[in-house]
């Protein structure tokens, strides 16, 4: 009886050491987790000259305050400084457990603040960098813009091959730059993802059907890198980050955004905006209707818990 009280206590103890092992493993691996997404953080930060001119009271994460973010993806190339190729606004309400996500269209035709000319929306990045893009933007919606993050279309591949890559709901064949792109589901490797994300004129609704590809993957990537099955390379999606995304928003507010927003990715409504194409002194530009702007920056204020207009 007592050498099986001893073989029980023996294997107990081999038992404890084995599950503390593994936890101190745990805690190193964790450890090791923060201490590389800090060094990311730090690396994507890139403080602006940026106040929102509409919002009465201070933005707090830590309180839940539904928050804007202005996405932006820019063709850079060296010694250019680019254009904004795609513009993408998200509202994120933590209460409602929900996103909204809309596409300007890179022509909309709208007042460059900072300029005070009309011209289309996208020259704003070229004009005056992230914060005359911010101003034009918040303008243009008549929200608050919060927060900005920044993205180099031309290295998107990069983000979405260390995720893995992505699964998308293709919702009709094409092919595009020697790729084909079979109806229904596929998955994407980065390389094609960009291929996918950037056709237009081979779809029949030109540019509001290549921000619907781009919504898709930009979807496919939250969800992925939110999975546990990207752990395990998350070495090369933290360098795929750092290398390719500025942002105002710092380690403390991703961490609270962590905490107290992430329910809210499994709900993503996308809004559109449409409007009539026309040539205005030789130059193509998107007219969008007043009353199309407003049903869009209303549905929006309401998201953010805003007064509607």
């Amino acid at each position: 009886m007592r050498a099986k009280r001893r073989k029980k206590k023996r294997w107990l103890r081999w038992i404890g050491g084995i599950a503390a092992v593994l936890l101190a493993g745990a805690g190193i691996f964790a450890y090791s987790i923060y201490h590389n997404v800090k060094q990311t953080a730090k690396q994507m930060y890139e403080d602006v000259d940026w106040k929102s001119e509409k919002r009465d009271e201070e933005v707090s994460v830590k309180e839940k305050t539904p928050i804007s973010i202005l996405l932006i993806g820019v063709d850079e190339r060296k010694g250019d400084k680019g254009r904004a190729d795609s513009l993408i606004v998200m509202t994120v309400n933590p209460k409602k457990k929900s996103v909204e996500m809309v596409s300007v269209p890179r022509d909309t035709r709208t007042k460059i603040v900072g300029r005070g000319t009309q011209d289309k929306i996208n020259h704003s990045y070229a004009f005056g960098g992230v914060e005359m893009t911010m101003a034009t933007v918040e303008h243009f919606l008549d929200i608050p813009i919060d927060y900005y993050i920044k993205v180099n279309m031309e290295s998107f591949r990069d983000i979405v091959d260390a995720v893995g890559g992505v699964t998308v709901d293709n919702p009709f064949a094409f092919t595009y730059e020697g790729t084909h792109f079979p109806k229904g589901k596929i998955t994407l490797d980065g390389e094609k993802a960009l291929k996918y994300s950037r056709m237009r004129y081979d779809d029949p609704r030109g540019d509001f059907g290549r921000q619907d590809r781009q919504k898709q993957i930009i979807e496919a990537i939250i969800e992925k890198g939110a999975s546990f099955s990207s752990l395990a390379n998350y070495d090369d999606v933290l360098a795929a980050i750092g290398k390719n995304i500025k942002t105002n928003l710092t380690f403390d507010e991703m961490k609270e955004i962590q905490a107290n927003y992430k329910e809210a990715r499994r709900h993503i409504e996308q809004l559109h905006i449409t409007g009539k194409g026309k040539m205005i002194d030789g130059t193509y530009y998107l007219l969008v209707p007043e009353e199309e702007r407003l049903a869009v920056s209303n549905k929006l204020k309401e998201h953010l818990e805003l007064k509607t207009s």
